[in-house]
């Protein structure tokens, strides 16, 4: 064992016998797992933690900003509005695109999967 493992065993020891963890909510229920087996597992732990800090990966905020300003188009009336949207989405639709060539996983049976599990979920 590692000296960062035996750290943390020391901090939960200590933490279990001051009563930290006796009012946690759901104590005495089963964890609800979530089914990350669509995800690299070298990625798992960091789109883990940045989905409970509340943050998406940086392509996928890309897309939700893309499908807004597209909802944003199709609403709009004004011509001068229309054409600033319409360069805020081509220039999102490039980075978007620039990122997906750089991290060069678009075209992987995994990133497909998992691509199209988020967007499912994300309803785009």
């Amino acid at each position: 064992m590692g000296i960062i493992e035996i750290m943390a065993e020391e901090k939960i020891k200590a933490c279990l016998k001051s009563g930290v963890f006796d009012n946690l909510p759901g104590k005495g229920k089963p964890l609800v797992l979530e089914d990350l087996s669509a995800v690299p597992k070298e990625l798992r732990a960091g789109y883990k933690m940045l989905k409970n800090a509340g943050m998406l990966p940086e392509e996928l905020q890309l897309r939700k900003d893309i499908v807004t300003l597209n909802d944003l188009l199709r609403c709009c009336e004004d011509d001068k509005e229309r054409e600033r949207l319409s360069k805020q989405l081509r220039l999102k639709r490039l980075k978007f695109n620039q990122i997906m060539e750089k991290r060069s996983i678009a075209h992987t049976s995994v990133f497909q999967s998992y691509r199209s599990r988020i967007f499912n979920r994300l309803h785009l």
